[in-house]
């Protein structure tokens, strides 16, 4: 299982701004205001040695009643749910009597601690760590998140200091040929009813009480000579809504669920519509690469209105997922159920398929002929090749001259051209620029670098 990873702190220490870091997002919000976050925001980091569930948390203002009392009660949940704490403070503030609060709580708790130091840019990070040494933590770091300092060194020492995941003997891990399919979504939109269905008996336990399933269960089988392992999900609902002891794990097991699968299916409900947290769930799941197959159920009886409505909203609200195939589906009668596995196998082949240099380069010289990318301050922005940089999700690295100017629609535009020729359905696309070498460039002796016969040509005006 992936580790989890707690940020913890007092209010305005830059616990969402570490987030957002770590996890290249910008799913928690911002801003120069104390006591932003209330709800835990969890995300998959995308840097450091190896993946692990990132918890955002709010600010601990040592209250215990009202507002900020319910707030610390998410955020001592995070904890529970950690396999390690990173406690933030202010390094411009300094030591405050509410972090030496805050530190001896945690060390009670007896999670492992680590104190990140932030806002400690154009500091020395001797100079500014000495009097936090006070707190008596073994482990201390300075980073300046906004800036984005130090902060992959810090997710690399954190990670460092936790076990390895051991592999189970009894368990091991599937040959290459075998999908891992993940059914994630909101708590009773039947999931479980739609595992059985596949699996052809009753393998979860299904009945109409939200948050029948606690954990992820993983269910091996075989259709048409493919085989698959399936991985039945606790349902993500509202953080806010999750109260129960026994339920505390379940948006972790979740995220841990989908960060270990090749497929996800999302299951909706149809009679409910597309909600906040199917939208927050979609979020999760693009952010981790994974492909994704949509299955709107609990379609049977709906009266033709009610179809239309719900089309319409489907195409408003997930208008970003025009990749992703749509099934409407009833669980509990099969109908429509078939036709899923089908789109399950061709989002897997299309995000394991390997693509060769030569073709991706002359998608992306038809590309260039039909829309040049903008003029940048009056030059042209010159993509000169690209190649294959990863799988699961397909990774297109283009190599070229002045890329970093390149425009967020033109990268867009790029990734949709890329999908329309190689048929690349069920599975985002990552387009990734590198800078290419400039021969003009100068060098440590401040001449540019010689011609391939070193003779300069003259050239006349």
């Amino acid at each position: 299982m992936l580790p989890v990873i707690a940020l913890v702190g007092r209010s305005n220490v830059g616990k969402s701004t570490l987030f957002n870091s770590l996890t290249r997002t910008r799913n928690a919000l911002v801003a120069d205001l104390p006591g932003l976050t209330r709800d835990r925001q969890y995300g998959i980091s995308q840097r450091g040695p190896r993946p692990c569930v990132l918890v955002d948390t709010g600010g601990l203002t040592g209250e215990a009643e009202g507002l900020d009392g319910l707030v610390a009660r998410q955020v001592w949940r995070a904890i529970e749910e950690a396999d390690l704490v990173l406690l933030l403070v202010d390094g411009r503030a300094g030591l405050t009597a509410a972090d030496e609060e805050i530190a001896s709580q945690l060390r009670r708790a007896g999670k492992p601690l680590h104190l990140v130091i932030n806002k400690g840019e154009h500091r020395d990070p001797d100079l500014l760590s000495a009097e936090f040494h006070a707190l008596g933590l073994d482990y201390l770091h300075v980073v300046a998140a906004a800036h984005d300092q130090g902060v992959e060194t810090l997710l690399e020492e954190a990670l460092a200091t936790l076990p390895e995941a051991e592999e189970d003997a009894a368990e091991p891990e599937p040959k290459e040929n075998v999908i891992k399919l993940a059914v994630v979504g909101r708590p009773n939109v039947g999931k479980s009813t739609l595992v059985n269905r596949l699996l052809g008996e009753e393998r979860m336990l299904a009945c109409d009480l939200p948050g029948t399933t606690r954990d992820s269960v993983a269910a091996p089988f075989e259709r048409d000579g493919q085989r698959y392992i399936l991985i039945d999900t606790a349902g993500v609902r509202r953080r806010s809504r999750v109260s129960e002891v026994v339920e505390k794990f379940s948006v972790i097991k979740a995220l841990q669920a989908i960060e270990q699968s090749n497929v996800a299916i999302l299951v909706l409900d149809a009679r409910q519509g597309v909600s906040e947290q199917d939208a927050n769930l979609l979020g999760l799941v693009l952010d981790s690469g994974r492909a994704l197959v949509l299955a709107v159920n609990k379609w049977d009886h709906l009266d033709p209105e009610i179809r239309t409505q719900v089309k319409r909203d489907l195409d408003r609200r997930l208008g970003f997922l025009d990749f992703a195939r749509i099934h409407f589906i009833s669980a509990l009668h099969g109908t429509g159920v078939g036709e899923l596995l089908g789109s399950v196998r061709e989002a897997y082949a299309a995000a394991t398929r390997d693509l060769s240099t030569p073709e991706l380069t002359r998608i992306l010289e038809d590309a260039l002929a039909a829309h040049q990318p903008p003029l940048v301050h009056g030059h042209s922005i010159k993509l000169r090749y690209a190649h294959q940089g990863g799988q699961n999700p397909p990774m297109i690295v283009i190599h070229g001259n002045r890329v970093t100017h390149v425009p967020e629609s033109y990268r867009r535009y790029l990734s949709n051209v890329y999908r329309q020729r190689l048929d690349l359905w069920g599975t985002p696309i990552r387009i990734e620029f590198r800078s290419s070498d400039n021969p003009y460039q100068p060098t440590s002796t401040g001449r540019s670098r010689p011609k391939s016969d070193g003779r300069r040509k003259s050239i006349r005006r």
